[in-house]
This record gives C-alpha cells, sequence and structure tokens, in this order.
C-alpha cells in the first residue's frame, strides 16, 4: 500500500483539508516566533553588553549625571538601560522631593517592579503560540483523523462493501493526519519549555541588576561593578571566569 502526498490531498475532504491547513499555519507560526525570541534574546544580550561596558566607569565614580545620559540613549535598545535608567531617574525625584534615602529606595523599588513586569510581558510576547500550539495540535489532528475515518466508511457505503484494499489507504491518509498533528506539538512544547527557561534566566539577571541598584542608591552609591554583575545569571560559563565582565548577557 504506497501512499502519495499529492494524491491525498487531493482525495481529502475539506474538513480533513482544514486540518492539515491549521496545523501547518501553526507549525510555520511557532518556528516565526522561536526565530524571532531567539533574535531578540541574542540582540538585547548584546546592546546590554555594549550599554555596561559604556556605564560602568560613571557609576563607579559616582557620577549619577552621565549614567542617566547614557542610559537615556540606550533604553530603547536595552533592557539593562532601562533598568539602570529607571531606578536612578526615579531615586533622585524622590530625594528631591524631600524624602530620606530609605522612602526614596523602597519607592524606586516599586518602579522597577512595574518595569520588570513590563519587560517581561515584552520578552514572553508570542510565547502563548508555541503553548497553544503544543496543546491543540495533537487535537486538530485528532479531528482530521476522525473525519478522514468517516469519510472511509462513507466510501464502503457507496460501494455496499469493501475490503482492505478499499478502506486501507483512506484509513491510513487518515492516520497520517494524527502522525502529523503530533509532529507539529512536539517541537512547539520543546521550543516553548527551552525559550521560557532562557527567557527566565535572562528576567532573573534583570531583577537581580534593579535590587542590587536599590541597595547601593540606598547606600549613597550607584555600585558599579555590582550593580552590572548581579545579572550574571545570563553570562555564560567563559565570560564568568573574566576578570570583570560588565555583561547582563547569557
Amino acid at each position: 500500500m504506497e501512499l502519495h502526498l499529492l494524491e491525498m490531498w487531493q482525495n481529502m475532504n475539506p474538513i480533513v483539508k482544514s486540518a492539515v491547513v491549521v496545523l501547518t499555519i501553526q507549525g510555520v507560526w511557532c518556528v516565526t516566533v522561536a526565530i524571532d525570541r531567539l533574535l531578540m534574546l541574542f540582540m538585547s544580550k548584546r546592546r546590554s553588553r555594549a550599554f555596561a561596558n559604556a556605564v560602568a566607569e560613571p557609576m563607579e565614580i559616582g557620577n549619577a549625571d552621565a549614567v542617566v545620559e547614557i542610559a537615556d540613549t540606550a533604553k530603547k535598545r536595552s533592557h539593562l538601560a532601562r533598568i539602570i535608567h529607571e531606578g536612578v531617574l526615579t531615586f533622585r525625584r524622590h530625594l528631591d522631593l524631600g524624602l530620606s534615602r530609605n522612602e526614596s529606595a523602597e519607592y524606586t523599588k516599586r518602579s522597577l517592579e512595574r518595569t520588570g513586569e513590563d519587560l517581561s510581558g515584552n520578552l514572553n510576547k508570542g510565547m502563548v503560540v508555541l503553548a497553544t500550539t503544543g496543546s491543540t495540535a495533537p487535537f486538530v489532528g485528532l479531528l482530521g483523523t476522525v473525519f478522514g475515518i468517516l469519510g472511509a466508511f462513507k466510501v464502503i457505503g457507496q460501494e455496499g462493501g469493501g475490503g482492505l484494499s478499499v478502506i486501507g489507504p483512506l484509513i491510513g491518509e487518515a492516520l497520517y493526519i494524527t502522525g502529523y498533528g503530533l509532529m507539529v506539538a512536539i517541537p512547539a512544547v520543546m521550543l516553548f519549555n527551552w525559550l521560557n527557561g532562557l527567557i527566565s534566566k535572562y528576567e532573573a539577571g534583570l531583577a537581580n541588576a534593579g535590587s542590587e541598584l536599590v541597595d547601593q542608591l540606598e547606600a549613597g552609591a550607584l555600585g558599579g561593578r555590582e550593580v552590572l554583575e548581579a545579572a550574571e545569571p545570563q553570562v555564560n560559563g567563559a565570560e564568568r571566569q573574566q576578570q570583570f565582565a560588565p555583561s547582563p548577557a547569557e
């Protein structure tokens, strides 16, 4: 029993064809989202490394004006720059209102938490596509199989009977749809788990940098290395061994 894809497609009923089209769209969409999130993480880490290198010296000497200026320029491209910019500006604004360092630090912490939530939404954009595909693609394939088998029974009814040579190809074609659904769903689940881990690690580094910044501001300093190195959960093994790599990445 030999099955040809083009012949299968031509013999499928409209509902089964719809299931195949939906699965194909889901698969292409998942690949698009995965590539987009990987490129986003790569570019964000690269830009954050560049920002960390540029801002390390002003932070070391406590030059808040220079830090804010550099962060303001880079905040649209670097998540770390946005954290630093929001933290320093919020802290200075509340100090100017006459609040103590402890009170200003508390307001800064809340502001950075809101900023982190906003960044998280941006970082996880499109991940729902992977999750939805992983959970629904098997059922879409199963639905196509059900209607394919019903079509086989319809042929049997029209011909008044039929052996394996008649219904075998039809049943085989129907079962292919279930397999296709699993082929789409399994990689989607694996991609979701992998990307979710990478994004969570990246978010943890940003949160650590924000927390360290608040501690340093409350202590009367900008922190410098301490703040930038707080993002080290994102740094790979080789970079961790460097004497000082002010990198929020990897």
